[in-house]
Order: structure tokens, then sequence, then C-alpha cells
């Protein structure tokens, strides 16, 4: 039996959201109310090229851009090509978006009702899949490992990052790239009651690795994944990932949650949280998210842990706005567990959805451990993965 990945990190993150191009940049956005006009949109011709997203739909380039991002980021793609570095078989696929080609579908639809299918373009119709938005970063980068799409709701993006861990943690891949986007448009904005501008036009991006197969091509993991929870409550979701009431470092709420008595979200026992921890809705700086919530806020986290200083190991000089980040997924949630207890006051708490919702993910992001177990310079591909 083949040794398994240790800890799975998260090497490298990328965004393509208007006016913040690095986690750090993403936290400030946060944490400080803007002003002044909105940011322009993100031109997604700039990082990928016209040609790259010809036939595409807006959410496919958004994604494509973002995972972009995070490859390179993580050294998997060089500055200047689109190819992985490493064997394509061993990279998967997870993406998450509720709405991201609702458009397409609901317009290929409408014509085929009012005249016929063959009024329908052969070019754009493949954009009308579920997956294309998984499918075509695959295809873009050569990644032939395997290749999920969630569309699950206010969950979505931290259930995306989870299912990414387990395929690394299980041996499937070594290495998975999570991409969480959403865009409006006339016909999301119908659906949701909501104006364009509230909504978020934007995507992000990590690269979930595991930890051992990560130190064998000599990248570099600053965070650690902690346990992940599902469940229907926000207050029993935060008890499981925090139990006897400790206080993480820093909370990233769910989207637009109200503590207040003015239309405070029914919370049994009160909000889970203390008070004195520190609060972001990252949807607040890009817009209603969806199901690019919980990538967006992994990102963001990333940011916190290194303003912190909370990222042990990562050396002296770390720049905030590298953009690196890492993570390790414990035994709890499928895989090795980390080498050191990590105090709940050095961890970003990460939640998406509330008591209002159907379900609730919570997520706990953390520095790595001072001790680092050593890994082997060449590790084997283990029995599940696909390989030639």
């Amino acid at each position: 039996m083949t040794q398994g990945p240790g800890e799975v990190v998260v090497t490298g993150v990328g965004l393509a959201v208007p006016g913040a191009s690095t986690p750090g940049a993403l936290l400030r956005r946060t944490a400080c109310q803007v002003t002044g006009p909105a940011p322009e949109p993100f031109d997604t011709g700039a990082r990928i090229g016209r040609r790259g997203h010809r036939y595409k739909d807006r959410a496919t380039r958004l994604a494509l851009c973002a995972a972009l991002d995070a490859l390179r980021n993580a050294e998997l793609v060089p500055s200047d090509g689109e190819e992985v570095t490493v064997p394509g078989d061993t990279v998967g696929v997870v993406a998450s978006s509720n709405l991201g080609n609702l458009d397409t579908a609901c317009l290929t639809a409408a014509a085929i009702a009012e005249r016929s299918a063959m009024d329908l373009s052969p070019m754009s119709l493949p954009n009308a899949s579920s997956n294309v938005i998984a499918s075509w970063v695959a295809i873009r980068h050569g990644l032939r490992g395997p290749n999920l799409m969630l569309c699950n709701g206010a969950t979505s993006g931290l259930d995306a990052v989870h299912w990414a861990a387990v395929l690394v943690a299980a041996g499937r891949v070594r290495r998975a790239v999570v991409i969480g986007v959403e865009t409006h448009n006339a016909v999301v904005a119908d659906l949701l009651g909501r104006s364009a501008g509230e909504l978020l036009d934007g995507a992000a991006a990590l690269v979930v690795e595991g930890a051992r197969w990560a130190a064998a091509r000599g990248a570099r993991a600053v965070a650690a994944l902690g346990p992940y929870e599902r469940g229907a409550g926000l207050g029993g979701c935060v008890a499981a990932l925090l139990p006897d009431g400790a206080a993480p470092g820093v909370w990233f709420t769910p989207e637009r949650y109200a503590e207040g008595p003015a239309g405070a979200v029914p919370v049994p026992g009160g909000v889970p949280v203390p008070g004195g921890v520190p609060r972001y809705d990252v949807s607040v700086a890009v817009g209603r998210a969806s199901g690019a919530l919980g990538v967006l806020q992994c990102v963001a986290a990333v940011g916190w842990l290194a303003r912190a200083g909370a990222g042990a190991g990562t050396g002296a000089g770390v720049d905030p706005e590298a953009g690196a980040g890492s993570t390790a997924f414990e035994a709890g949630a499928g895989a090795g567990a980390a080498p050191d207890p990590v105090p709940a006051s050095r961890q970003a708490l990460l939640t998406s959805g509330d008591d209002t919702e159907d379900a609730v993910a919570g997520l706990l992001l953390r520095p790595t451990p001072d001790r680092c177990d050593p890994y082997p310079a060449r590790a084997p591909l283990i029995s599940m993965e696909c390989s030639r």
C-alpha cells in the first residue's frame, strides 16, 4: 500500500473580480465600505486573450481567468503558457456555480419554444450544459482527473472545497482546481428579484493539493484546512467545528448575515460566535455571491492569515498580497490530521448558509503547523490515480 498524501494544502489562489486582484486586496475591500463609483467589470480578455473566450459565456470566461491565475500562482502553469507542468491526469477540477449559465439555458429553451431547434447555433449550444464551466477549465489546461460541477445552493462553494479535498485525500488525484463563479445578467436579476449591481460578476479559484505532492515539487504551503461540517443550523455547525465555545480569530459570515434585533436571522441560542471576534462578509465587497461565496471566503481568509502573521513556517518577509495559501484536511473530514493542534484564536471560521437556508456549511482555515513531517523526494502514484 502506498502512502497517502498527508495534509491537503492549497498552493495557489486566483481572483477575477472587479477591484481586488489579491487576497489582501479582497480582505481590505471587505473590511472597508467602498465609496465612489463602482469598479469597472473584470476584463477577461486581458488575462486569457480575446481568442481564448470565443463562443464561451461570461461565467465560463471568468472561471478560466481565475483558474489560470491560481494555477500560475501554484507554479503549475508557466507564466507564458497554459498547459500544466505536471501530468494532466493528476489534476482534477471542482467548480461551483448556482446561476452561472442560467441565461444560456433559458434563452436556448425560449428559442426552441418560440421557433425551433434549427435556429440554435451549434457553437453556443454546448454552453447550455450544466457542467460547461468545469469542463472548459479542464480542456483549456489539459486536466484529465475527475471533473465535477456543483450547483448546491448557499453551501455550494464550501462544498466544492470539501469535495476537492476528498478527491485528493482519497488518492483520486494529487491536486485539484476549485472554482467558484457567478455572473449577473437580465435573466439572473429577474429570477432573484435584485438589480445587477447587487450581484457578483466574478470568480475565485484555489489549487488544492496533497502536501506530500506539493513538497515533492517544491511548492510552498502557508495554511491548513481544518474540519468541514454541514448541517441544518448555523449554531450546531459552528459548535461542531469549535466545541466548548472556543472563539476563532475571525469569522467570515454567511451572506448578508444579520445579528441585530432589526431583521435578525433567528439563531437558536443566539449568535454562535462571540461578539469580540472580527466579522467579514465578502458579499458586501463583491456582491451577492451565491455558489461562489465559499471559494471567495477561502481566498479572503488566506489574506487574513497572512496579515495576522499566523502563517507559521512560511518564513520571514511573507507578502500578504502574494496570494499563496494552503489547507490541511483533518481525519474527522476524511484525511490525515494536522501534526500539531492550532489554537482556535489563530483559525479563520468560514460559514455559508444560515438558519433560513436548507443547510449550513462550515470550514476552518488555519496556519500551517510549526512542525512538518518530512516528505519523500519522490512519491509514487497511489493505486486509484489514473496514470499512463
